[in-house]
């Protein structure tokens, strides 16, 4: 598929899905048609792009991201331990996660506790 049709179905811009594949997060191939530039993009591209917005979503950074697979993509990473990796990363969401619902309660204790004043005039 190309980078229009992808942008479509991903809900991202050309220029962010061009920015993940130049980071190695994404890849394509050069279009069987030999007349142009174009560029083709697996399927499974969609989905992909979905698991890095969501993995974006909860905190984890492009760089984290880059790393991760680059180093699941290299066949000696002997110096990467993708399960220390990914337990740091699980801790890290979980942690903000526990500071999210804190800061939660705290905002509906506050809404509950202002609540009473609005009704009285």
């Amino acid at each position: 598929m190309r980078i229009g049709e992808l942008a479509k179905r991903s809900h991202m811009s050309r220029d962010t899905i061009r920015f993940y594949e130049r980071n190695g997060l994404i890849f394509s191939m050069p279009s069987s048609s030999g007349t142009n530039s174009y560029r083709d993009y697996f399927e499974e591209t969609v989905e992909i792009l979905s698991m890095i917005k969501e993995a974006q979503d909860a905190g984890l950074s492009i760089a984290d991201l880059v790393l991760f697979i680059k180093q699941l993509n290299t066949a000696s990473a002997d110096d990467f331990d993708a399960e220390v990796f990914l337990q740091t990363k699980i801790n890290e969401i979980e942690e903000r996660i526990r500071r999210s619902r804190k800061f939660l309660k705290t905002l509906k204790d506050t809404r509950d506790a202002i609540s009473p004043k609005r009704g009285r005039k």
